[in-house]
């Protein structure tokens, strides 16, 4: 199966997960068609915008930061993130991220289920 571009949903989040500004998410896949997974996206956060601290629970998240920079919380310790860099957080670890550069920080995101 392939999916285009233009046939992916894509929303608004405003203060994601008590974040700041909006983060625009564009879906792959639709999350209730996935086995094992409930994310499969590119998350766009523009300059200053963030996802809050959170916890994932039965599941793993996967960032893949594509493009731009910043700053992430992960489980209490900040870490500089750029393009190319990894994420993992699961099994009850916390999380967030801030754009703190001037372009669009874009992250790809994988949720897998446990």
């Amino acid at each position: 199966m392939v999916i285009h571009r233009n046939e992916m949903k894509i929303e608004q989040k405003e203060k994601m997960r008590d974040g700041e500004g909006t983060v625009t998410i564009t879906r792959f896949v639709d999350g209730g068609t996935m086995q094992n997974a409930r994310m499969l996206a590119e998350l766009s956060l523009p300059s200053g915008a963030s996802i809050g601290y959170h916890q994932h629970n039965n599941e793993t998240e996967y960032f893949t930061f594509i493009s731009g920079t910043g700053t992430a919380n992960d489980n209490g310790k900040e870490i500089s993130v750029r393009p190319g860099d990894v994420m993992v957080t699961g099994n009850g670890a916390c999380h967030s991220i801030k754009n703190t550069g001037t372009e669009t920080l874009v992250i790809h995101a994988v949720i897998i289920t446990h």
